[in-house]
Formats: structure tokens, C-alpha cells, sequence
């Protein structure tokens, strides 16, 4: 009998201390007793790491990215929902886990339409006993989401918005101080598309033209951001 394949848990996370808690908190399930853990710090770090598994021919089973990342310029790697992008391409059965300090809707909203994780943890929502069992769950093949994320979710529906991944991203990235002519360089849109859907989204929001401003505006009032 072949024996069981030790599992590989990727953690990426621009805290140090952040990523030793995981490791020490992951350890202590049973299931996890030989685990392999690959630890990174930046999107260049996990670029780097995810090459060299698949070059390995190794495969990973667990992947906890943090949104918030160093970027990867390079690579067009900017957040580690661009990670986690990654990591659906080379290792399409691995189970995904954000974790985030944000659950503003728009995030929530960006993030499951881009990668549809099997667990979405707020880091508000989460403790040293409630971690293992969000993990538990999402080993038993059940999707995990953390009780703001829940939240974040349910303001996207109330409100009737079903923006997609661009849509989203366009509106937070606009939120960061990203020019429109700059956004190409982060949404894969010709500007002239993009401009289109800015326009949209203004009509939803703000019922007419207006400046940025008025958009981000109306998108907190609205508790979408």
C-alpha cells in the first residue's frame, strides 16, 4: 500500500507574526500532524514559491492569502486575490482561504467573483478556537465564511448590486487614488471600456455624471465601501 502523501499548506501574509500564529494554530489539528507548511511575505515571495511547487511536481492542498500584499509589479501581481488567481491556475484543486482585515462589501463582492474561495475570513471575526474550526470545516469540503464576511454579502443583495469582478475592482482601486487612465494597467479593459463601465456605475449609484468623488461618496453612504 502506497503511503499517504504528506499535505503542503501555503500561508502568505505580510506579518510574520500573522503567519507563526497560523502555522501554530493549523499545527495543532491532528490532520495536520506531518504537514509541509511554505511560508511568503509579498506576492513576489508566493510567485516564487508556487513555481518552484509546480516545478517540484508537488502540488498544494491549503492556501490562507492575505489580501493586503506587497506587490510583484513584474509579474502584474498587485494583492493576493491576484495570488490566489495563481493559484487556481496551477492548483486547481487547492482549497483557497482568504483572510483579510477588510469586509467592506465591494472587497467581499471582488473577491468571490474573481476566485470563490472556499473560506473568507475577516481577521475581526477570528480567534484561536474559532480558526482550527473554520478549518475543520472547510477540510470536510464545506465552505467557510467568517460572520462579517456573511455580512459584507448580504449588503450586496439587499442593495441589488451584481457588479462584476472589473466592476468592483474598478470602484476600489478609484478608492485608492488610481487614476482611470491608469486603471488598464491593473483591469484587463481598454480604457474606453472601462470608461463605459464607470459611467454605469454612476447611473447606479448616483442616478447621473458626476466626478469621482460623488461615486465614492454615494458607495459609503451606501456602506459599500
Amino acid at each position: 500500500m502506497e503511503p499517504k502523501k504528506n499535505r503542503n499548506i501555503l500561508i502568505i501574509d505580510d506579518h510574520p507574526i500573522s503567519v507563526d500564529s497560523y502555522v501554530a494554530l493549523l499545527s495543532s489539528i491532528e490532520s495536520n500532524k506531518n504537514a509541509k507548511y511554505l511560508l511568503g511575505y509579498s506576492c513576489e515571495e508566493a510567485f516564487n514559491i508556487l513555481h518552484q511547487t509546480k516545478h517540484d511536481n508537488e502540488t498544494i492542498h491549503f492556501a490562507f492569502i492575505d489580501v493586503n500584499l506587497p506587490p510583484y509589479n513584474e509579474k502584474k501581481l498587485f494583492s493576493g486575490s491576484d495570488v490566489a488567481k495563481l493559484i487556481r491556475d496551477f492548483f486547481p484543486n487547492c482549497k483557497i482561504i482568504i483572510i483579510s482585515m477588510h469586509n467592506e462589501p465591494l472587497w467581499v463582492n471582488q473577491i468571490y467573483n474573481s476566485i470563490n474561495p472556499e473560506g473568507f475570513i475577516a481577521k475581526s471575526d477570528i480567534d484561536y478556537k474559532s480558526f482550527p474550526e473554520a478549518f475543520k470545516s472547510i477540510e470536510s469540503n464545506e465552505n467557510y465564511c467568517s460572520k462579517s464576511i456573511k455580512q459584507s454579502r448580504k449588503i450586496m443583495v439587499q442593495r441589488n448590486i451584481n457588479w462584476n469582478e472589473n466592476d468592483s475592482k474598478m470602484l476600489l482601486l478609484i478608492a485608492e487614488g488610481i487614476k482611470t487612465k491608469d486603471l488598464p494597467k491593473y483591469i484587463p479593459l481598454c480604457l474606453s471600456a472601462i470608461e463605459k463601465r464607470k459611467a454605469s456605475i454612476k447611473k447606479q449609484l448616483i442616478l447621473e455624471s458626476g466626478s469621482n468623488k460623488e461615486l465614492l461618496d454615494s458607495a459609503r453612504n451606501l456602506g459599500l465601501l
